[in-house]
């Protein structure tokens, strides 16, 4: 899955990446507005992280603007410990959550989680086909109840096909949502990532849809 982290302070945005990318997460990162801006109305986000107090261009106005466009990317927005007005004004102006500084990494990845998890067809985290169960809080996953090792990017890939069970996904969209930005988006790797997975976890379990891209069938 891939967010989009809108935070100016450069410290705390390091530490933001470095959680939500170890759990399997492509994140791009920008220190500026305007920048914030035009990528959220322009690029693919299963989620976005949005600091209201951005440089250039503040955060409660991107917000409006994403909204007024019909973008309807989940938004956890983040204040200073004395911002409650912008508390109050974001979650008006749409955004699905909030933080206020300082927070402790767990809870925003907790937070990330259960925004993402509010696209699945079903509230449980846990997907289950067959003799596979996958978490997708965790990125573990077993079959007959023996654990498998995942790549990150198997991970990745597992995870955006499970929130989007019963739909079929191009290889495009696959890459635009497990690469960041500024990654080497090669569609022809999803293809490689897929035999992996069918692999480890049984031939059965994703459907490919000949010539568009692939699919799990919804239990």
């Amino acid at each position: 899955m891939r967010i989009l982290l809108a935070e100016d302070e450069t410290v705390l945005s390091d530490q933001i990446r470095r959680v939500l990318t170890a759990e399997g997460r492509a994140v791009d990162v920008t220190h500026d507005g305007e920048e914030a801006a035009f990528l959220g109305s322009t690029e693919p986000y299963d989620a976005i992280i949005l600091d209201l107090g951005l440089p250039r261009r503040d955060g409660l106005s991107i917000l409006k603007d994403w909204r007024a466009q019909g973008i309807t990317t989940p938004v956890l927005i983040l204040t200073a410990r004395d911002g409650w007005s912008q508390r109050v004004d974001g979650l008006d102006a749409g955004a699905d959550d909030y933080l206020t500084k300082p927070f402790h990494m767990t809870e925003l990845a907790a937070r990330i989680r259960v925004i993402l998890r509010r696209r699945m067809p079903s509230a449980n985290p846990v997907f289950r086909k067959g003799a596979l169960e996958f978490d997708t809080r965790t990125g573990r996953a077993t079959v007959d109840l023996m654990p498998v090792d995942l790549t990150q990017q198997e991970v990745a890939v597992l995870t955006y096909l499970v929130h989007n069970v019963g739909r079929m996904v191009t290889r495009t969209e696959l890459s635009e949502h497990i690469y960041a930005y500024d990654g080497d988006r090669d569609s022809n790797t999803i293809a490689v990532f897929i035999a992996r997975l069918r692999k480890k976890l049984g031939p059965e379990l994703i459907q490919t849809v000949r010539g568009r891209g692939y699919s799990i069938d919804a239990e």
